[in-house]
């Protein structure tokens, strides 16, 4: 064993100047080990970053969420509204529903088609329902 470690000494003659729990060498003088200690002047002096550089991360990612599920969701409501808005009589159309029609009738929140041409078949449906505008297809 070449480190001893002393936790008392009976003995004052060949006790080392202070009395600890360092490791002594052969000749009795303690040696001071401070594993990975950093240098004095890089310790930390306990300044902090102010509380909104610790929060920056959380508040990018706020944005960029709601960039990405309510912005985006947002848009296509109003590209809806404003083809909904523009439709007008003789405008072929496709529900959601997969149902092809010519809009005979423009109400504030209803729509009348005429789904058969032979029989004069006409449904009533919410302006909800409208999936695309066939008339101005060709024209975007």
């Amino acid at each position: 064993m070449e480190n001893v470690w002393i936790l008392a000494q009976v003995n004052s003659e060949q006790a080392p100047s202070r009395i600890g729990s360092e490791p002594v060498q052969s000749d009795g003088e303690a040696t001071t080990l401070v594993p990975d200690a950093p240098p004095p002047e890089t310790q930390d002096t306990g300044a902090r970053a102010p509380l909104w550089q610790s929060m920056l991360p959380l508040i990018l990612i706020f944005v960029v969420m709601y960039f990405l599920l309510m912005r985006g969701p947002r848009k296509q409501q109003q590209k809806h509204k404003q083809m909904v808005q523009t439709l007008k009589k003789n405008d072929r159309v496709r529900t959601i529903g997969g149902i092809f029609g010519t809009v005979v009738d423009v109400k504030d929140d209803e729509i009348v088609l005429k789904v058969d041409e032979s029989n004069n078949t006409k449904i009533r449906i919410s302006t909800t329902a409208i999936g695309k505008n066939l008339s101005h297809e060709g024209k975007e």
